[in-house]
């Protein structure tokens, strides 16, 4: 159905099909940013559990790269006990990036598991 406005273009009329869609699109815009700020919340609160996990991963990363990249053994297990040199500077970095990215990325990947 057509309805015109005074001397506009013509333009379709609001249907009961497209209102559900836009109901439906604005509760899921409202649910992916309830998920983005419950993943924001656990972030802040589980900072210790994160800085956990960041030094574990640093640990097996910074041996691993040095196992792969170094084959000399006097040279691989110097850089092995210094290797924890750099690890506050990682840490601050990690946190930061983690608290600031990982919270859109699990969101936008549950959204996708969740979406067909």
């Amino acid at each position: 159905m057509l309805v015109r406005n005074n001397k506009q273009k013509p333009q379709k009329s609001s249907s009961l099909a497209a209102q559900p869609v836009s109901q439906e699109r604005r509760r899921e815009q409202e649910s992916f940013q309830d998920i983005l700020l419950l993943l924001r919340n656990l972030m802040e609160r589980e900072e210790k559990t994160i800085l956990m996990i960041i030094d574990s991963l640093y640990e097996i990363g910074s041996t691993s790269l040095i196992d792969k990249k170094i084959n000399s053994k006097g040279l691989n297990s110097l850089l092995k006990s210094i290797r924890m040199l750099p690890k506050p500077v990682f840490k601050i970095i990690a946190i930061r990036w983690v608290k600031r990215k990982s919270p859109l990325i699990i969101t936008n990947w549950l959204y996708r598991k969740v979406k067909f």
